[in-house]
């Protein structure tokens, strides 16, 4: 990210920091999302189609859960892990690593593309050692809320005891450089966290100047 900050990056490490708070509700809607897919394709013995959008895709395959996908980087030695949400098979046998977003593909996004870029190829990195090979393609599904609400969606959407959400998918394919991207931010990631001491920070780093004031407090508090 261009937002990276070195000190931060030790701390969150290291350190088990408070005021960390991840609502349940989203890991419900991921959940969900998966399951739309892996239902739909056993009705209807195909993808939905909007997935079509990726090229030619014929059925997902088994997720493996983190403690089996991994990999050990034979130069740092870091165990490499993580689970994609879904992976499926091409017509030509090789596979195609989707992540799935709930949110609006606006602005926002766009900065958090960086992260996003190097998430899924990681699993292609894992994915090609792990017996999922070759992994020939990366994309993104968001799914955004349809907020906008008239009359004549009344009927569709309330019922008598329950109302739904529509979502509208959005694709974006991501370039495969999982060779190119990963094993150099492994390497940076162990030459900052092998050191004793936090390094300095990202001179405009807004988390550092909220640290550096928290302890100002503490530091006035127990005088």
């Amino acid at each position: 990210m261009p937002t990276f900050c070195p000190r931060c990056f030790w701390l969150k490490s290291h350190l088990k920091l408070p005021f960390q708070i991840f609502p349940g509700i989203f890991a419900s809607i991921d959940s969900y999302s998966k399951k739309v897919t892996n239902v739909f394709w056993e009705h209807r013995d195909r993808l939905p189609d909007w997935f079509a959008e990726f090229g030619d895709l014929e059925r997902p395959v088994p997720t493996p859960h983190h403690s089996k996908f991994f990999v050990v980087d034979e130069v740092t030695g870091v165990r490499l892990t993580g689970v994609p949400d879904e992976i499926i098979r091409r017509a030509d046998g090789s596979f195609f690593i989707v992540d799935y977003k709930t949110a609006k593909f606006t602005g926002h996004q766009d900065q958090l593309l960086p992260m996003y870029d190097v998430q899924l190829n990681v699993y292609a990195y894992i994915g090609n050692r792990y017996g999922f090979t070759p992994v020939t393609g990366l994309g993104l599904v968001y799914y955004e809320p349809l907020t906008v609400l008239g009359e004549e969606d009344l009927a569709k959407i309330v019922g008598e005891r329950s109302f739904v959400m529509p979502f509208a998918p959005r694709l974006l394919p991501l370039e495969l450089r999982p060779n190119e991207l990963v094993p150099p931010l492994l390497v940076k990631a162990v030459e900052i966290l092998r050191q004793e001491r936090p390094p300095k920070g990202r001179r405009d780093c807004q988390d550092c100047r909220c640290l550096d004031e928290l302890v100002r407090v503490l530091v006035m508090d127990a005088c």
